[in-house]
């Protein structure tokens, strides 16, 4: 069974009550359980400490901006050097430089939440903001962790996100980062967390799409450089980004969050770069891929007047402009680009 085959079923079983368990297997739950018991032996077990990020940001005038932000450890800035360089603050900092408006954030989140905390955590964010512009949600490392049932982790997050759009919250989900990269946990379990991980961040982009938001793909939290420097993009746990990580976790996300707030962007109404991998394709494929290319963006998309087709809804891939990647790309516009409706009626006919 393809990533995209596992996403549509666990986020299935989600929508319908169903167990994620069972269909793991004997093998892959006593695998993951392994790997969570190295993880809580080589990374600890206790919650890490968070940012106090809460607050206003720019100096700007008129009505502010509200931002809420909904998650785990890496939503609650555990390993940045400040308050001012977790995510949610860089991001409304950047709001506020774009917009010339000062903009309020609340954090609701907790370090070792799973998505099971998620509508507990809606309650309290609305109780302190009653009608936030827009909500930002990183979940997904701990639900790996903890070996939580994957229907069930959908299911929360599910119900977190339909909250939020029914009061008209726009809604970006920053999907489950790849465990993978973490190098206190040693092979063959590394290559494990890193399966799980990427087979829940597409179920949560199935089922975030299907919901009417969107998704940002983590991935690394971004690219190879975590790689290559850990050092300098983890803190000093090993486990949690540094306040540079943070940054370019922030730097992924932050031209969704402008979109969703229907601001202008570098790359506003422009067309799919197919060169990027960028098209309207099935909602599955879209998941899977976006799995696999960090920094991606998945929404919904309309072909032909229709949100679906044979093979599900369509869903629209878009790599976003970031500082210091695919510069090359954002040059000049190429001239297979496409407008997303043209591209996806292709992609429709094959169905």
């Amino acid at each position: 069974m393809s990533r995209a085959q596992r996403a549509r079923s666990v986020a299935g079983r989600a929508a319908f009550g169903g167990g994620g368990l069972a269909a793991m297997g004997l093998l892959g739950l006593g695998v993951l359980r392994a790997e969570a018991e190295v993880a809580r032996h080589v990374i600890g077990d206790e919650a890490g400490v968070a940012q106090e990020d809460s607050g206003r940001y720019g100096a700007g005038v008129g009505e502010p901006l509200s931002l809420l932000v909904l998650g785990d450890s890496t939503a609650a800035g555990v390993g940045a050097d400040s308050a001012s360089t977790t995510v949610g603050a860089t991001i409304a900092t950047g709001i506020a430089a774009m917009t010339g408006r000062p903009v309020d954030l609340v954090n609701a989140s907790r370090s070792g939440a799973t998505s099971v905390a998620l509508p507990a955590q809606v309650e309290t964010g609305l109780a302190d903001m009653h009608q936030p512009d827009v909500a930002i949600i990183m979940i997904g490392a701990n639900d790996v962790k903890e070996r939580l049932d994957l229907a069930d982790s959908i299911r929360h997050l599910s119900t977190a996100v339909h909250a939020l759009q029914a009061l008209g919250v726009k809604v970006v989900v920053g999907t489950c980062p790849d465990l993978g990269t973490i190098r206190p946990v040693p092979q063959p379990l590394r290559w494990l967390a890193q399966r799980w991980s990427r087979d829940l961040a597409a179920a949560q982009t199935v089922a975030v799409v299907e919901a009417g938001a969107r998704t940002v793909s983590l991935g690394d939290l971004i690219g190879p450089d975590f790689h290559a420097m850990p050092t300098e993009l983890f803190s000093s746990d090993r486990f949690h980004p540094s306040s540079a990580g943070y940054a370019r976790a922030a730097a992924a996300l932050l031209p969704s969050v402008s979109d969703a707030l229907g601001l202008t962007t570098p790359d506003s109404g422009r067309s799919l770069d197919h060169r990027r991998g960028e098209a309207v394709e099935p909602l599955a494929q879209a998941a899977e891929r976006a799995v696999d290319d960090p920094g991606t963006e998945v929404s919904g998309a309309v072909v032909d007047g229709q949100d679906r087709g044979t093979r599900g809804r369509w869903a629209q891939l878009l790599r976003r402009q970031r500082t210091g990647i695919d510069t090359a790309a954002n040059d000049e516009t190429p001239e297979s680009a496409v407008d997303a409706e043209s591209g996806a009626s292709n992609e429709a006919s094959k169905n």
